[in-house]
């Protein structure tokens, strides 16, 4: 049984980790090419922040699905809480040191945070699925 979710978190941790760096290098050159730094705002601890917490969630999960099956989901939305609070305990204060979000600063986490959602529901459903056939 562990060999299989050591398996799955790795393959997973690798998808991701190349997924994403496709994902910020676009994202940086969107920026460049529309006049902006594009490693200011946090960027790189935005991206950094969500694929580090979606592989621990993932991880988790596939660690966690044999004694807790039928509360996959919660455990799942408490991973996207975690990642809330990840955002206003640290981006947040930097974000707001001049007494506002700028647009530029809210996509810096933002963009990463949906990616990494959708990698993550995508492998949700993968377990989910996986359990039901066990």
């Amino acid at each position: 049984m562990t060999d299989m979710v050591l398996k799955k978190s790795i393959l997973f941790s690798l998808r991701i980790i190349i997924v994403s760096a496709v994902f910020f290098y676009i994202h940086t050159q969107v920026l460049i090419h529309l006049g902006y730094l594009p490693y200011a705002n946090m960027l790189i601890q935005g991206y950094f922040a969500n694929v580090i917490l979606a592989i621990f969630i993932v991880v988790a999960l596939l660690f966690l699905k044999r004694k807790f099956n039928d509360q996959l989901g919660f455990l799942f939305m408490a991973g996207s809480l975690l990642k809330f609070a990840v955002f206003f305990i640290f981006f947040s204060p930097e974000f707001r040191a001049d007494g506002e979000i700028s647009r530029l600063e809210f996509l810096s986490f933002f963009v990463p945070y949906l990616f990494c959602l959708f990698l993550e529901t995508f492998e949700v459903i993968r377990i989910l699925n996986s359990t039901k056939k066990e």
